[in-house]
């Protein structure tokens, strides 16, 4: 039975010897490129990371700047509108003020010709008046009478004829 453990111890060793030389073997050509490779793409993945957190941080940025732009343009939007609001009010009282003037203007230069043309009309009713009672007072007094007399009794023709109109 000796010989059976031997044989067994013996295998045993070879087996752990060629165990140990494969693990030499491996750590001194296989491991190493491993590792670098490993470490080659451990490298990679944390550059990739922070280019994609300074993308991230970078984005971020672009979005608030963009927000930034777009606040500023809506309020500079608002700020037109508001402006052409008061241009507008402002034109539209100043068009309104033009109007009323000018509506104003033609009131006035239509009353003053409504005046002249009545104060026209009186003159000749007037003086068609004076005419008549002169013709009138001719016929009845059968003689001219002189400018101070004649000028008394138109005064008082005309007087009469105003107070019946009136009435």
């Amino acid at each position: 039975m000796e010989a059976g453990l031997l044989d067994l111890s013996l295998s045993f060793v070879v087996e752990v010897i060629a165990f140990i030389l494969m693990i030499l073997i491996l750590a001194r050509w296989v491991y190493p490129p491993v590792m670098r490779a490993a470490e080659g793409r451990q490298r990679q993945i944390s550059e990739q990371l922070a280019a994609a957190e300074r993308a991230r941080q970078e984005a971020e940025q672009r979005l608030a700047d963009a927000e930034g732009h777009l606040n500023e343009a809506r309020q500079r939007g608002a700020e037109i509108v508001e402006g052409a609001g008061r241009s507008a009010e402002q034109l539209r009282t100043e068009l309104r003020g033009r109007a009323q003037e000018e509506a104003k203007r033609i009131v006035d230069n239509a009353t003053r010709e409504i005046d002249a043309e009545r104060q026209k009309a009186v003159d000749a009713v007037r003086g068609q008046v004076a005419d008549l009672v002169v013709a009138a007072t001719e016929k009845v007094v059968g003689e001219t009478l002189d400018d101070r007399l004649h000028r008394s009794l138109i005064d008082r023709a005309i007087a009469q004829v105003g107070e019946d109109s009136r009435n």
